[in-house]
């Protein structure tokens, strides 16, 4: 069986699972503790562009940080209580889960996929994106096949399913590589650039945007076959099905009313393709610039073919695209 008939039948055993609690669990009171305190807390991650991440401002912004605002917003109507605030919470790979939990944080709006195993400690609302555990590399290590890895020194965020798929993996194969955790996005990714790590391995998407944006464009490319599919959902509390309903309902309603410019506000990093050349063609020279563009192009193409896989949960996703020269 490949890898993408596994995936599938894993993500439709979580979505089933998913489900299954929400019939069975009673009203929890986030809403209530929402009602009583005016007051709702997002959690948000630093560096997981397009989907949540610090912008220019100093404020989180990003595809899952809009959704999260766009539930908020049916949050104040269900509760007729307009001036419900907003509190921002930042949260890494190994804290988020944790902070939902305990309930720090109401909603966590980043790029977190939705297993079964986390679904024990927490829930998720409907599946907002689906990516691909590949990894980024410097293109002159000529990568073709993970016997190339073989002894090397990998990277991945600590807490992700990403580590544990390569943890994995490297028993499985008998690679012998040295994994070595990240604390983030940035992090892991730095790791390759300056050769302390030959590989970071994380979700596709977020990979072609730390490419895209990186000082050497045309050095790093993302690479390999898919080794997961990783569908990214929200997360609440666990056993609150009132709030979920509600967050559930929320991002239906988008969903159904979607169109390419609410899409290209929500995610600014998916559609600055033209912005880019002509920001890098001043500051780099021009055909650095027509780089840069295209490989923002390919995310934008991988990321709009992906993008808010919801309301039909029992579909399975479809193959991650390969765009051409980054396999």
């Amino acid at each position: 069986m490949n890898v993408w008939k596994r995936a599938t039948l894993a993500l439709s055993a979580a979505i089933a699972l998913s489900l299954a609690g929400t019939a069975r669990a009673q009203d929890g009171d986030t809403l209530k503790k929402i009602k009583a305190t005016q007051t709702i807390t997002i959690g948000y991650r630093d560096a997981s562009s397009p989907f949540s991440y610090v912008g220019e401002k100093g404020q989180a912004v990003g595809y899952s940080v809009d959704l999260c605002l766009r539930i908020v917003d049916t949050v104040r109507a269900t509760l007729q209580s307009p001036g419900i605030a907003v509190k921002w919470q930042a949260v890494s790979g190994a804290s988020r889960i944790p902070l939902v939990a305990n309930g720090t944080v109401d909603l966590e709006c980043g790029s977190t996929t939705n297993t079964i195993e986390r679904q024990q400690q927490v829930s998720f609302l409907v599946t907002t994106f689906v990516a691909a555990t590949r990894f980024a590399m410097k293109r002159s290590a000529n990568f073709r096949s993970l016997d190339d890895l073989k002894g090397k020194t990998v990277t991945a965020v600590a807490g992700t399913t990403n580590l544990r798929h390569i943890t994995a993996l490297n028993t499985k194969r008998a690679l012998g590589m040295t994994i070595v955790p990240a604390k983030d996005n940035k992090a892991a990714f730095a790791m390759v650039e300056k050769g302390t790590a030959v590989a970071f391995a994380t979700d596709d998407i977020l990979l072609y945007d730390m490419v895209a944006n990186s000082a050497a464009l045309g050095d790093y490319a993302v690479v390999g076959d898919p080794l997961s599919i990783e569908p990214y959902g929200i997360m609440v509390r666990k056993d609150d099905a009132a709030f979920k309903q509600v967050g559930d309902d929320a991002l239906r309603a988008v969903q159904v009313g979607r169109d390419p410019e609410a899409l290209r506000q929500m995610v600014p990093v998916a559609d600055r393709t033209q912005e880019h050349r002509s920001e890098c063609a001043g500051q780099r020279g021009a055909e650095e610039g027509v780089r840069r563009a295209d490989r923002l192009r390919v995310g934008r193409h991988v990321f709009r073919r992906r993008v808010f896989q919801i309301g039909t949960p029992g579909s399975p996703p479809r193959r991650p695209e390969r765009p051409g020269g980054d396999r």
